[in-house]
């Protein structure tokens, strides 16, 4: 790829977002009830390429359970509010009533709460209880901490997720995680990331990782662009991703790993051209912050929104615009690609004449 010159000292590459890509359509067409949108990682089978962000204010217990039962899969916030109080709803509507600069702070000494254990395995049974996959998240500075109650609670799919994960932490003031050997010591498979870079997935992929999230800084309740200035454009990162996941199916000698595009996934299309650049599945946040029956209350914010020290997100307010069902399955009542996200994707898929996500991986895009 030719790099473009920033200046005399510095060259860059052209990076695309998921704007500046399109999917084009094929010589033929199919009918979209022909369409398979199945997806599986390790053991376990789903309906949707969809995973639910482990963010408050779309991920409570009740509403992990009623994604799994969808068909998708909904991922816990283990740091968030659910396991930092017994009952978190007259918080939760404190928020959702905040004004301005006001959110931040707040969120902030809300957030300073102490972590319960005995409040992630309470609240991680409730969901297994209810008979749907399960799934909990840690970030890499507290999965040393909470791995054995996590583990011992009976939890699935353990998702290790920060704002840029790596599998070469350097850190003088404490012993980093070393994500090979955790990996290679747990029972359940491990989703980690974020990445975006072919290097920095190849290197997480080497270390058993069964999926690896791709994204940062991309989310509608994210800053972490304007913050950190750390960012890089979701078509590119996906297909770069993508090339990773390839090179260590030949050096692993057929292993292959997952790869879950986490950010910049506002609309439906952004789903599809996020499959149609190589993505397994994709892990969504504000789509869902949308629905009547969310816990935000029609509020979405972050795990970075409420950093103690260095808050890199901001809570965002959406018009809410129907249920989680409606959301995902249909019908939809706007045509802005904000419901019936698996509806768009079927239609998608058949117009351009694949019959399932693998096949559909393949599609021709264009950009520009």
């Amino acid at each position: 790829m030719t790099d473009i010159e920033i200046g005399r000292a510095k060259r860059a590459r052209r990076a695309y977002a998921f704007d500046d890509v399109a999917i084009v359509p094929s010589r033929r067409t199919r009918d979209p009830e022909e369409v398979s949108t199945d997806w599986q990682i390790d053991a376990y089978r789903f309906e949707l390429p969809v995973l639910a962000a482990p963010m408050d204010s779309v991920m409570s217990p009740a509403t992990a359970i009623k994604l799994g039962r969808l068909g998708g899969l909904g991922v816990l916030n283990l740091e968030g509010i659910w396991t930092r109080y017994a009952d978190p709803e007259p918080l939760l509507e404190e928020v959702a009533g905040l004004r301005g600069a006001d959110a931040t702070r707040r969120l902030q000494e809300i957030y300073s709460a102490p972590v319960k254990a005995e409040l992630i395995t309470e609240r991680l049974r409730e969901i297994r209880d209810a008979g749907v996959t399960v799934a909990g998240a840690l970030s890499p500075q507290r999965t040393k901490e909470f791995a054995k109650t996590v583990t011992d609670a009976g939890v699935d799919l353990f998702v290790i997720r920060g704002t840029t994960v790596s599998a070469e932490h350097v850190s003088s003031q404490a012993e980093p995680l070393n994500l090979k050997e955790f990996i290679y010591e747990l029972d359940v498979p491990v989703i980690v990331g974020g990445c975006a870079t072919h290097q920095a997935a190849l290197h997480l992929m080497r270390t058993g990782a069964a999926g690896v999230l791709v994204g940062f800084g991309g989310g509608a309740a994210h800053t972490t662009r304007t913050v950190l200035g750390v960012a890089v454009p979701m078509a590119s990162a996906v297909a770069d991703v993508a090339a990773a996941r390839r090179d260590y199916l030949d050096e692993s000698g057929g292993r292959y790993v997952h790869v879950i595009a986490d950010g910049s996934i506002g609309k439906s299309g952004d789903i599809a051209k996020a499959i149609a650049c190589g993505a397994d599945a994709v892990m969504v946040g504000s789509p869902f912050a949308r629905a009547t029956d969310a816990p935000g209350r029609g509020f979405h914010w972050g795990g970075e929104a409420h950093h103690a020290t260095l808050p890199r997100g901001q809570r965002v307010e959406f018009e809410p615009v129907g249920s989680f069902e409606e959301i995902l399955l249909g019908p939809s009542h706007v045509a802005d690609g904000t419901m019936n996200l698996i509806g768009a994707l079927k239609r998608s898929m058949a117009t351009t004449g694949y019959t399932d996500v693998k096949e559909f991986q393949r599609v021709e895009i264009v950009a520009g």
